[in-house]
Order: structure tokens, then sequence, then C-alpha cells
């Protein structure tokens, strides 16, 4: 029983975000009863023993490969024996068997090591790349993209999108994705989810005439959906009220101005399909933003009897596990990002369709660093897109330098979300390095083994340092980031992990040469953030260093 729970709880715009707690006697448990695995914990949960931190000691990692209703339960008996349960949430569910038949249960991911929760992690990510995710992706290098969200909202008509992707192109930037607004008549959040048709008015040439545009200039396009939802202002709740979820006799609740689609039936499934698919084949398309931005209340299946209507939360994840199966195996060039409202269901069920999930709303380069590091214990850098946008920051108002969000989005999936065609020359240069930069260091950024070498949740929450390292030791990346300057500080140094001890590095292409066993024991020196000869100073908060080691001859 002498473990501690690492859980990863939180809620919308700052998710994951570790707990640590000694186990006691009795249950602890985690779980979600959203028909989500949802925004306020994660299926992932660790034990490890008090004295293990990221470099040493013991820990068991699970996983759930589900996403919906989940709990996570640790029981510690009379005995001090400690027994974990992983599986469906038993509250609301049940499921009615004939004679004969079955029913299959989820399946939970384990790993154990004795050499440290980064030796967890790194664990679980080879294991999600070998047998998980969609082997299509899973070894392949994703695109740097650009989506117009932050940029216009769903104010934009296709002449102010061709300027950002006409100013994407000049930058280096691979793909365009139109995020929300560009069907039915929606101009604002309350109209028109579930008409899967585009908005002439937006478009006159079509979906298909604007993707034909940005194809044509060597990149890629996609597209947001947000299938599993309807407004009650569209032409699909006109002809299928139905469709909606409802209690009957009850006031329906709407969240975000929209309801949720009856996944449980065949009809609704294969609507989507259809339409999604008619726009896929228009559009050639390459990638599709799917998201969902609430959970169900009023929960009833109209389809489903009395005794069965237990059975709605399960039945629900199968129609949208089924509507994701359909489409990869009808499209399996398309590359698949799940969303929902952010982190919302960030889980391997999802990912077994979609390689990658947006990590979180919040895009302020403060809050992502801890919703990044808390996120790494459970999945690899490679499963979450990870954004540079505007400042101030839409969620927290927070002002960042350009190079410090760079830096927290290159450990991710990375692309931007602002308005490039409003940029100074200045900070469209910057912008044109760092796409240069991250394509020159893409794969070991995203499929680098990833090292958390500091322990933030038991010594300080002001310094994160994270490593990726390529799989034959010849490169390494590792990032310092300060979130608050101090007074006189001591001497700082970064500590590299995972390079040749024999072999020879430099850092930043620098003369000098260090041992790797150098650069990971005694470390490498950081100046000053504050450079305070300098007679103009550079703010020094929020502060990021990369440190690039290359082995040499």
């Amino acid at each position: 029983h002498d473990y501690d729970m690492l859980q990863f709880s939180g809620s919308w715009a700052r998710e994951r975000h570790l707990i640590r707690t000694p186990l006691r006697s009795g249950i602890q448990s985690i779980g979600s009863l959203r028909v989500a695995s949802s925004h306020q914990q994660n299926p992932f949960f660790a034990l490890a023993r008090p004295h293990t931190d990221n470099h040493q000691g013991a820990a068991f990692g699970f996983n759930f490969i589900y996403s919906g209703n989940f709990i996570d339960s640790v029981e510690v008996d009379q005995f001090d024996t400690t027994r974990v349960l992983v599986g469906i949430n038993p509250d609301d569910f049940g499921w009615k068997l004939a004679n004969g038949e079955s029913f299959q249960t989820p399946e939970a991911v384990m790993t154990y090591t004795d050499n440290g929760l980064n030796q967890m992690s790194q664990q679980l990510g080879a294991f999600y790349q070998d047998h998980l995710i969609n082997q299509h992706f899973a070894h392949q290098d994703r695109p740097i993209l650009i989506n117009n969200w932050e940029a216009t909202f769903m104010d934009f008509n296709e002449a102010k999108l061709m300027k950002i992707v006409d100013q994407a192109d000049k930058l280096g930037i691979e793909m365009f994705v139109l995020d929300d607004g560009w069907f039915g008549h929606r101009d604002d959040d309350k109209s028109s989810l579930g008409d899967w048709f585009v908005d002439q008015k937006k478009f006159s040439n079509g979906i298909s005439g604007f993707a034909d545009r940005v194809h044509d200039k060597g990149m890629k396009f996609g597209l947001w959906f947000e299938p599993e939802m309807v407004s009650i202002d569209s032409k699909l709740y006109e002809k299928h009220p139905d469709w909606m979820i409802a209690t009957p006799g009850r006031q329906g609740t709407p969240a975000r101005n929209q309801f949720v689609l009856d996944m449980t039936r065949q009809e609704v499934v294969n609507y989507l399909f259809e339409h999604m698919s008619a726009i896929i084949k228009q559009t050639k398309l390459d990638y599709i933003k799917w998201d969902m931005n609430r959970n169900i209340t009023e929960m009833y299946g109209a389809k489903l009897p009395a005794d069965q209507q237990p059975e709605f939360p399960h039945r629900y994840i199968l129609g949208v596990y089924q509507l994701y199966a359909r489409l990869t195996e009808a499209f399996p060039k398309v590359l698949f990002e799940s969303c929902a409202s952010g982190g919302g269901r960030f889980d391997l069920g999802m990912m077994y369709y979609a390689p990658q999930a947006w990590c979180s709303d919040d895009t302020d380069a403060v809050e992502r660093i801890k919703i990044q590091d808390g996120t790494s214990y459970g999945y690899t850098q490679n499963m979450w897109g990870a954004h540079v946008s505007a400042v101030p920051n839409d969620q927290v108002g927070r002002l960042t330098s350009l190079d410090t969000r760079a830096a927290v989005a290159y450990f991710g999936d990375f692309g931007y979300e602002l308005d490039i065609t409003k940029m100074s020359a200045d900070e469209l240069a910057t912008i044109k390095k760092q796409v240069a930069f991250y394509k020159q260091y893409r794969h070991l950024f995203q499929f680098g083994t990833f090292y958390r070498l500091d322990n933030p949740d038991t010594v300080s929450d002001n310094v994160y340092d994270w490593q990726v390292v390529s799989g034959d030791q010849s490169e390494a990346i590792l990032a310092r980031f300060q979130i608050l300057n101090g007074a006189n500080p001591a001497y700082i140094r970064v500590y590299f992990a995972g390079l040749d001890p024999e072999a020879a590095y430099t850092v930043n292409d620098g003369q000098e040469r260090f041992s790797g066993a150098e650069l990971m024991n005694a470390g490498y020196f950081v100046p000053r953030i504050m450079d305070r000869t300098k007679p103009e100073k550079d703010p020094s908060d929020f502060s990021s260093r990369l440190f690039i080691a290359k082995k040499v001859k």
C-alpha cells in the first residue's frame, strides 16, 4: 500500500494538472459520468513509490482505452494490499443480455518500471505507437498548420481567408485548416450544426473551389466538423427533430446554443457518414478537426425500452466509434484530430481513430506548460496539438513573447492560430524562422524520446525543463521554461538525459565539446536570463531557452 496516486485533474482550459497524494485505507477513485472522459478527470493514472520521481523509483501506469463514462478505483484493504479496478463507471450503467449473448468490455493498458516516471511514460508511448495508433500515421511527421479560428472566428469570406492562405504559404506553413462557420448559414453559434453543406454566401465557388485554391498553393487543406451536435435552427432539426437527445416531457437544456444527436441510432450515423464523406471527396480533404463542445443532458434513448435505458451512454460511444471507423476506413489518408472543447475527450479510445488531439482550448504559453507537462505522463508529444496564438492571450490575457509561445508549442503537433495578415514585418520574419526551425527538427520534436527533467510537483512550479532525444542519441533538444525571474539568482545549470555518455557533443553549435556524461551529470551552464549590461533590457518573465546537443566525431 506504500504508494502515491498520481491523477491528472482540472477543468476546461486547465486540463490534466498533476495531483499526487499518498494512498490511504479504503477506496479512492476518479471518474466521469459525462458520457466523455471529461476535462475534469483523465482515464490515465499512476501509482508510484513515495520516493519515485521522473528519473528513478518504481511506478505502475494505467490507461483505459475508452471515451465514455469511466472509473479508476484504487482500494487499500485491511491487509494493506492495494487493488486497482479500471472500467466503465457502474453508476447509471446496465446492459441487458439475452441467453447466449455477450458483452465486450473496453481494454486497459498497464505498465511497470523501477526506473522512474519518465521510463513509465516512454514505455506507454512506445506501446501506443506500435499497437494502438493508426499505423498510417503512427510514425509519420505531422504537418505545420494554421487554423483561422482566433484570426476570424465566424466572420469571414473566401477573399478574407485567401489572404491568410497566401501569407501562410510565404511563411512555409504546410496546411490551412478552416474552422467553424463554413456551413449552413452559420454566422454565430446559434445555428446550422448538422447542416454539413457549404454556405454559398461565404464561398461562391463552393467549398471544393476554395479547397482547390489552397491545394494549388501546394498546401494541405483541413476542415472543422462537429458531427455529434445539432442546432434547433437547422434544416436537419426541421426534418428530424426526433434525432436530438431529449427526455419526453422535460425542457431541453442547451449548452453553447446546441444539442446532441442520438448517436445510438443507426440512421443518424448513416446520415453523418454520407454527408461528411461527400465533403471529404469534394475537397480532397487532408485533415479533419472533429470537435465536441458539450456533454449530454436530459439523456434518453427514444428507441430503447425502459429496461435498456442504462445502456444509452455506452451505446452512444459505440455510435461515435462506428462513425470514426467507417470514415477512417473509407479515407485512410485523412488525418483526424480529436477535440472536445479542448481536452474534454483526451483518451486512448479517441486516439485509436484520431492519432492526435487538441490538448486544450487554452493556448497561453504559461498555462500550456502545465497542461502539456501533465499530459506527458500518460501520452506522447505527437498525440497533442499545440499552437502559437495571439497576445494578449484570449483565455487569460497574458503577454508572452513569440519565441516562448513557439518553444512551448514545438513540443507537440505544431501550428499557428492567429491573424498573420496583421503582423509586423519583424513578427513575420520570426514566424518564418520558427517554421524553418521546426521543419529541421520536426521528427525529433514529435517522435524523440521525451524527458521531464525536473520534478515540479515536488520542487517548484516556476521552472520546467523538457527534453527530446533521438533514438540513436545523436541529437537532443532541451527546453528550459522559467515563469518568473528572480533577483540575483544562483548559478543555473541544465542537465541533459538519455545521451551517449562516451560520445562528444556540442551545444547550440558552439566550439566547446562536452561528453554525454558531462552534460548529464555536471550539466550545462545557463547565462543570466536578464543581461544587466544591456542598455535596453528585454522582459525576463515567461522566458524560454533551447539547448541543442549534437554528437560530433
